[in-house]
């Protein structure tokens, strides 16, 4: 399973953090790091900094030489997608492919409001979604690009650069099964599930997995093999090498994730790990990790609230990373997942509907 980290940018991102998590991210020898799309903080904060952020994905592009980086999620109701296209195809170019791009409809009222972008109702925003990729392949294909879409149009539409490696990997984000499964089956090349709030040792896990046969399921309607979609998941963490650091960085966790604050620091590890975070000392977050590798994970983005908190990315580096199982072959199918869904190659809000 591949580790990565995910940051919240709307949530006090300066560039001097940015510079120095990119560079630790990648020293340390996690796969990939993430960042939100947002206007502005979540958590009500909104006078600090909330760095924009395709400007840091091409920073994201310079200071780093390995990893794989990319937006969790951009909303397609941000930027009109041949825009998109455009800005996409020129940061693959500088990174020399390693972006990926999340996609998600949106979600959040408040900052649509604030900055006058239009919210139309669900449905709407979700076949936005679908047209929107669309138009971003078309785009990235040989030649003018032509489409005539209910929301998008394309006329003998010419963009150059083309990404380096061709078509830039799609990430769609969210666990809904009326429409998000269905659009990462027909378009994605990774599907970024969000913890389904439950324990991943128990409940969230079967969660998880139900989701997964659904995703299969449209696979096989398309005729696509479901194996050809890389699967990740996303979700918080608190993790110390003992009871006293759990505690002491729950105290910090605590600031974001303001509910927190009313557990007992003594309580607040297993309370998480109930909503389907990671949570405990290293041994306990590998157990975590087991699961979701043999529900078929491959990638694991740890959701990083703590910027400044350094220890704790080379505490995961030293003693979770070089633990996790090494599966069985990618091309073995997983029983308990039924015929069509295969086991992981490595161990390891909603973003949609």
């Amino acid at each position: 399973m591949k580790l990565g980290v995910m940051i919240e940018g709307q949530e006090g991102l300066t560039w001097e953090r940015w510079r120095l998590l990119c560079t630790r991210v990648e020293e340390l020898g996690f796969d990939s790091l993430w960042r939100s799309d947002h206007f502005f903080s979540l958590m009500g904060r909104n006078t600090q900094p909330a760095l924009e952020t395709w400007v840091s994905l091409v920073m994201a592009a310079q200071a780093t030489s390995r990893i794989e980086f990319g937006p969790l999620v951009c909303s397609m109701t941000f930027r009109q997608p041949a825009l998109l296209a455009r800005m996409a195809a020129q940061v693959g170019e500088l990174s020399g492919g390693r972006l990926r791009l999340g996609l998600g409809a949106g979600w959040n009222v408040p900052e649509h409001e604030a900055f006058g972008i239009p919210f139309p109702p669900v449905r709407q925003r979700m076949d936005m979604l679908d047209e929107g990729i669309e138009v971003l392949k078309a785009l990235w294909g040989p030649g003018p690009a032509n489409y005539d879409g209910a929301h998008f149009q394309l006329r003998d539409a010419e963009m150059y650069p083309k990404p380096p490696t061709g078509p830039v990997p799609i990430i769609v984000g969210g666990n809904g099964e009326k429409r998000t499964l269905r659009i990462v089956a027909a378009h994605a090349d990774e599907w970024n599930a969000l913890s389904p709030g439950e324990d991943l040792l128990g409940r969230g896990l079967d969660i998880y997995r139900q989701k997964t046969r659904v995703l299969d399921s449209y696979c096989e309607d398309l005729g696509r093999d479901p194996a050809t979609i890389m699967r990740s998941f996303m979700t918080t963490f608190l993790i110390g090498s003992d009871r006293a650091e759990i505690e002491r960085r729950s105290e910090a966790l605590a600031e974001w994730l303001v509910p927190l604050q009313k557990v007992p620091v003594e309580k607040r590890a297993e309370s998480l790990r109930k909503r389907g975070s990671f949570a405990g000392t290293p041994s306990e977050v590998v157990e975590q990790l087991a699961g979701l590798a043999n529900a078929g994970v491959d990638r694991v983005m740890l959701q990083h609230h703590s910027q400044d908190d350094f220890e704790v990315l080379e505490l995961i580096a030293a003693e979770i990373m070089p633990r996790l199982i090494r599966p069985p072959s990618p091309h073995r199918r997983s029983s308990e997942d039924g015929p069509r869904h295969r086991r992981s190659r490595a161990l390891g809000q909603d973003h949609g509907l």
